[in-house]
């Protein structure tokens, strides 16, 4: 099921206002991306890729419908877009399964979510996908972790490095070190070995 609609014309504002009506929706209700493209003898000419909120919504469900089949597990998903990001919360028969060995399976998926709906659409999509909640309880326990360290190293002016992490856990980590102004947070390495060191400023 692709449901990426175009739309091309020689004015943008009227291309824009087409796009809205023809898909009945608000401006606020749908994901575009827009390109302009200047011919030899045609002039210029605008192109508008668009999809509804709901359709980018039923694209995501195909894919977790079919990640369900090859998985043999049933999954039921709910799916919020809140500001810029589209966060899917599974919850299945097995979520052991689904997130594996320290979250490794489940941000597999969403990596996999994100780069195939980035292919079907050029939007940009900021996809977070969750089982069980699991990311929110491995975010507070991180938090809590990382503010024993802060106090650590303020105590010992000794640094701290900490384990591997993905992008977003790494982002969480600068932004609570961040409230502790004598520390700073460095991150070393590539990923999936990328880490972050928690030390006093010099």
């Amino acid at each position: 099921m692709n449901t990426l609609h175009r739309f091309e014309g020689k004015n943008l504002e009227v291309l824009k206002k087409e796009c809205l009506e023809q898909l009945n929706v608000n401006e606020d209700e749908l994901y575009t991306f827009e390109t302009e493209e200047t011919g030899l003898f045609k002039g210029k000419k605008y192109i508008i890729e668009a999809m509804t909120k709901d359709e980018i919504i039923k694209e995501i469900r195909q894919f977790i419908n079919e990640l369900a089949k090859k998985m043999n597990i049933e999954i039921n998903s709910e799916i919020k877009i809140e500001n810029e990001n589209i966060n899917v919360l599974l919850v299945t028969d097995n979520n052991k399964i689904m997130i594996g060995k320290d979250g490794k399976t489940l941000n597999a998926i969403q990596i996999i979510l994100r780069q195939s709906m980035n292919e079907l659409t050029k939007f940009g999509l900021r996809i977070i996908v969750d089982v069980g909640n699991y990311k929110n309880k491995r975010l507070k326990n991180l938090e809590r972790e990382v503010k024993k360290i802060c106090h650590e190293v303020l105590k010992t002016k000794v640094e701290v490095k900490l384990d591997p992490m993905n992008s977003y856990e790494r982002r969480k980590v600068h932004s609570i070190v961040s409230e502790f102004p004598e520390l700073e947070s460095i991150s070393y390495g590539e990923d999936p070995n990328r880490y972050t060191v928690v030390k006093f400023k010099d």
